[in-house]
């Protein structure tokens, strides 16, 4: 089943992807069943994040090929950091570069855990059970802000620098699929989804050891490559089994 968020009339709306419609939904499916109150045709719908997550969580190195890219030591135990709900935008809506970017401006295109239930302690099996859906993530980072700033303040978490959707799938084994990045049509990168040091549940396991995960957090499982982005591109993640999630680059204050 595919689940999105739309916008009608200019209310975000729960609503469950069909082949040509999306069924409008009564509430948020992951608080019950809610009810059909609607349709929209697919082609027409104002696509929304998913889900406004109440925390954002998001992986740093996980994958090898990423780690040994960057110099960086393998790590040893699954650790999240955060991201800010700001950052969010839709499927189809514009990442928007401010002007005083300068240098590498890169899409990471990541896999991305909706939870579905409250957790605390979990067992790994509890862990799987714990996830509702799976959506996709382009953790837009603006390089030179990153290795300048003390935090990531601003380098990732901008006005639209988190494009996710287009929608969560919940019937998949994300594990067993393949990412590929595209920019303006061109394959920029292509790997394993699954190759990953630590699985989502890994994650999910460590993290209820201190915290509580509740319905509709979400955790962005990191990249294994980038690609570089400009002012007039289209950027294009498709995870093979969940979908495609495309955004255009606009300049702040330009159309294009």
């Amino acid at each position: 089943m595919r689940y999105a968020r739309v916008s009608v009339g200019g209310r975000a709306v729960w609503g469950r992807v069909e082949e040509s419609e999306i069924e409008l939904l009564s509430d948020s499916p992951l608080e019950g069943t809610p009810d059909v109150i609607g349709t929209v045709a697919r082609e027409a719908a104002v696509w929304l994040p998913p889900v406004v997550p109440g925390v954002f969580y998001a992986v740093g190195y996980n994958y090898p090929r990423h780690i040994a890219h960057a110099g960086a030591d393998t790590p040893e135990r699954p650790e999240v950091g955060y991201r800010a709900n700001n950052a969010l935008t839709g499927h189809g809506s514009p990442i928007v570069k401010p002007v005083e970017v300068e240098g590498r401006f890169e899409a990471e295109p990541e896999l991305v855990a909706v939870i579905g239930r409250t957790i605390r302690h979990a067992t790994y099996e509890e862990a799987r059970k714990s996830v509702f859906g799976w959506t996709i993530g382009n953790d837009v980072s603006a390089r030179a802000w990153q290795h300048r700033d003390r935090t990531f303040w601003r380098s990732k978490n901008s006005d639209t620098f988190k494009p996710m959707g287009p929608w969560i799938e919940t019937d998949v084994d994300p594990l067993t699929q393949t990412t590929t990045l595209r920019v303006n049509g061109s394959e920029c990168a292509r790997f394993p989804t699954g190759d990953m040091v630590f699985d989502p549940y890994d994650f999910i396991v460590e993290m209820t050891r201190h915290l509580t995960l509740h319905p509709g957090d979400v955790l962005w499982m990191g990249a294994e490559s980038t690609c570089q982005l400009e002012p007039g591109d289209t950027v294009e993640i498709e995870i093979s089994g969940i979908g495609v999630l495309s955004n255009p680059v606009h300049l702040e204050g330009n159309r294009a």
